[in-house]
């Protein structure tokens, strides 16, 4: 089996570090791009290698350099509540900079976590949450509108628990929850389906094994 080569932005995260665990195991190699200092040893204990960078401060070419190389791209970064002006540089910008990064390096598929759309909805989402949701859509659009060999996953609620290996996947769903474990696993399993691209996915925990959804879903773009 041919080795890929995964070049993650976000890999200390929740989703990331078990992507890079799923991604090694099956001989995979996976470099971590990290701004923290704490954070190369989360990438290096799940099996990546762990490079420095910044998504914020690093300009285009220095990010494609990094890029340069590698067969795919997954985006799974965030700022994660530190607030609007960092949610537009990372969520927002940091998504376009490695866009554009990624076609400069060559590397033509990016995998980008996203938010399913009806995330609390009709919970009295906070302004800055209403702002993320924006970014995160606009961000998409951005993905979808190149001409790269992309992906774009919307989760629903995520949890910490157990994954179960089984999902609900399909362009449109009725919103749910779905483990991390669950999402790391989809992911895995499409970075090694070249015939599911240029889509938009939403998933959630389901009744189908994980790479029985990525063989359906790839299936009906063939169609």
């Amino acid at each position: 089996m041919t080795m890929t080569r995964v070049f993650q932005i976000g890999a200390a995260g929740g989703v990331g570090r078990r992507l890079t665990a799923l991604l090694t195991a099956r001989g995979d190699r996976v470099t971590g791009m990290h701004r923290a200092p704490a954070q190369a040893e989360t990438v290096r204990a799940s099996g990546g290698v762990p490079l420095a960078g910044d998504l914020v401060g690093d300009p285009v070419d220095e990010l494609a350099r990094k890029l340069a190389g590698h067969d795919a791209v997954v985006f799974s970064a965030g700022a994660h509540g530190t607030g609007t002006d960092m949610t537009t540089a990372i969520d927002g910008e940091g998504l376009e900079k490695t866009v554009r990064a990624a076609r400069q390096a060559g590397v033509r598929r990016l995998v980008l976590v996203s938010v399913f759309p009806e995330a609390l909805r009709g919970g009295g989402a906070s302004e800055g949450f209403e702002h993320y949701a924006k970014v995160k859509k606009a961000a998409d659009a951005y993905l979808a509108a190149s001409d790269l060999d992309w992906l774009i996953v919307r989760p629903g609620t995520l949890l910490d628990g157990p994954g179960t290996g089984r999902v609900s996947a399909a362009p449109a769903l009725e919103y749910g929850d779905v483990p991390r474990d669950d999402v790391a696993a989809f992911i895995d399993a499409a970075l090694h389906e070249p015939g599911l691209n240029r889509t938009v996915v939403e998933l959630t925990s389901g009744p189908t094994p994980v790479a029985e959804a990525v063989a359906a879903l790839a299936d009906a773009r063939r169609r």
